[in-house]
């Protein structure tokens, strides 16, 4: 049997165990890609990802959200959410304001500065992302969605 590309990408001497950790590793290898991709366009406005994807969050919702609720629309698990809020409000694109009828709960609002920095990104990131998948046709980019939704799903169901 012929070498797969990820096989030769990564001098991989003997076959995958099975086409699950081909698969698996190729998703990885895919993502570590994209992530570094992304992360330049992001640190050049002095954001990483995570920052960014708060920032969208907060401008699609319209209205100030709660720090739990802002880490439940992550796209990727964001465990120091606090922390990365912090950094933000330092940089002045967010503010908190302490919720008055429950003193544990804080909101998060997006600044003006916060809203134009997303804004001057919105064209740059559609960019990337027709640069990164515009070699595809629409069917095939239609069947990876459903096929990553597919193995998604199939995470969520299982306990871990």
């Amino acid at each position: 049997m012929p070498m797969s590309k990820l096989q030769q990408e990564l001098k991989k001497q003997h076959p995958f165990d099975s086409l699950e950790q081909e698969a698996a590793l190729n998703v990885i290898r895919t993502n570590d890609q994209l992530q570094l991709r992304f992360s330049r366009l992001f640190r050049d406005h002095g954001l990483t990802s995570s920052q960014y994807n708060i920032l969208r969050i907060l401008r699609g919702a319209g209205t100030p959200l709660p720090i739990l609720e802002i880490a439940q629309r992550t796209i990727t698990v964001v465990p120091g959410i606090t922390g990365l809020i912090d950094r933000l409000e330092q940089a002045g694109f967010v503010l908190r304001n302490r919720c008055l009828e429950d003193r544990r709960v804080v909101y998060v609002v997006l600044t003006e500065s916060g809203s134009q920095t997303v804004a001057d990104l919105d064209q740059p990131v559609l960019d990337l992302h027709h640069k990164l998948f515009g070699h595809l046709e629409a069917t095939e980019l239609q069947t990876l969605n459903k096929i990553l939704e597919k193995a998604r799903f199939g995470l969520e169901s299982q306990s871990e």
